[in-house]
């Protein structure tokens, strides 16, 4: 797509996203299911250490998302990380790196949908039959798709609430619990090696993912130089003080018996310490939780397919807006259906492993867009953050990330191969198409 057809696609949208909507958005997208039973993986494998592997894992996180927040103030399109690496790096590897984004996404949504439904019939068994847990996720993406298409604005405010009330729960644990702490649940008698802390802190990393996602509307985001940088930080800063808290909480009030609460730790943690109604609270919290993170993706992950259509690899279709409300209709209502088609057959479970292989290649790409996006000094959304010392940070994000991938096994880099050569043939197909003339670089 030429600049000036690129900008009037752009110009459709509502810019309507603050930094406090995009920081929810954010906390919404991360903490979704896992929190909710992390605490005991954490525990079996660290003991009384574990809230030291979030802190460095959120050290880790910070490099690149000191990276992410840079390109983020520089790019203001749609498309979020697929757009500041097509921006870097031109069409084609813009392009591989949002397809896998929207994959990953995609069976992401479907992942949390299916354990959403479960939970659901958990507290209420009349839903738990498959006939019916598939008439609720139905319900729910209706919904939710409803309320984005009525405007970028209303699925914003949405999400801000489900956020609130996500954390409340959570909240109502770490600072009741702490009345309920066993001191010697914290005392560490056999500190674990640096290489356990360190391998564990890494798997975190994933626990700590979802900025990508929520800088997908970047072209819906009001003053995104400073919107941008701002949430990011006040979002990641809010969820490692939540994550290590619980952590803490949970340990102290649990001890040893949290490494075995695999099924719903914090609520257990939160029966002992405050009651069974406390207990109830945290289960229904889980699913309110699972509901933010659905609301949120919807809000976050169809703004891929707009971009996609926006620049001419999909129909066109899909770039339309809504003539009042100016959201990208098309782009929900395929996304959502998606979704449900996933969630409801369970098929995407054989791809879930590529997901995060994905991740970690897109976190290299954005790290690497950075610094050519500052090399040539491209400032689409005003004056840009910018990275204190750029040479460090970077190259420190790569190695790390260059790091974890090391532990990819081969057939896990072969399903990703499949998947680039998938994004490949689409790609070439839809240049054919377009002409030898065409072009989608800014």
């Amino acid at each position: 797509m030429t600049e000036p057809a690129r900008a009037a696609s752009e110009a459709s949208l509502a810019r309507s996203i603050g930094t406090v909507a995009l920081a929810a958005s954010i906390v919404n997208l991360t903490i979704g299911g896992g929190i909710f039973r992390l605490p005991a993986d954490m525990a079996a494998t660290l003991g009384p250490t574990a809230p030291l592997a979030y802190l460095l894992c959120a050290v880790v996180m910070s490099l690149i998302m000191l990276c992410m927040a840079e390109a983020g103030s520089r790019v203001e399109l749609t498309g979020g990380p697929y757009a500041y690496i097509e921006v870097a790096f031109g069409p084609f590897v813009g392009f591989l790196s949002g397809f896998l984004l929207w994959m990953l996404l995609t069976f992401a949504m479907a992942a949390v949908a299916t354990v959403l439904a479960a939970n659901l019939g958990a507290l209420v068994p009349v839903l738990a039959s498959r006939t019916a847990s598939a008439a609720v996720l139905i319900a729910v993406y209706v919904v939710f798709a409803t309320i984005n298409i009525l405007g970028v604005e209303r699925g914003a405010r949405v999400n801000t609430v489900l956020t609130v009330a996500k954390i409340l729960p959570l909240l109502l644990l770490m600072v009741g619990g702490l009345f309920a702490i066993d001191g010697a649940n914290l005392v560490v008698t056999d500190p674990p090696e640096m290489a356990t802390l360190a391998r564990s802190s890494i798997l975190l990393i994933f626990a700590f993912a979802g900025v990508e996602a929520a800088l997908v509307p970047g072209g819906e985001v009001k003053d995104p130089a400073r919107s941008v940088p701002r949430a990011i930080f006040l979002a990641m800063a809010a969820i490692t003080l939540l994550y290590a808290g619980l952590q803490f909480v949970a340990q102290g009030v649990m001890g040893p018996e949290l490494a075995t609460s695999k099924a719903a730790p914090l609520a257990e943690a939160a029966g002992v310490a405050i009651g069974a109604w406390a207990r109830q609270l945290l289960l229904v919290g889980a699913v309110v939780s699972m509901l933010g993170h659905a609301g949120a993706m919807i809000l976050a992950v169809p703004r891929t397919l707009f971009a996609f259509a926006r620049d001419g690899f999909l129909p066109a279709a899909l770039a339309r807006t809504h003539p009042v409300h100016r959201s990208p209709v098309a782009a929900i209502l395929v996304q959502s259906a998606a979704v449900l088609a996933l969630a409801i057959s369970s098929t995407f479970e054989r791809l879930a492993i590529l997901a995060n292989l994905s991740t970690l290649v897109l976190y290299a790409l954005c790290c690497l867009a950075t610094w050519q996006l500052r090399r040539r000094d491209v400032r689409t959304g005003g004056v840009p953050f910018r990275v204190p010392l750029p040479g460090v940070v970077i190259v420190l994000a790569c190695l790390v990330i260059g790091w974890m991938l090391t532990s990819v096994t081969l057939a896990e880099w072969t399903a990703f191969a499949i998947a680039l050569v998938a994004g490949t043939v689409i790609f070439v197909f839809r240049r054919r198409r377009q002409g030898p003339g065409s072009s989608t670089s800014i």
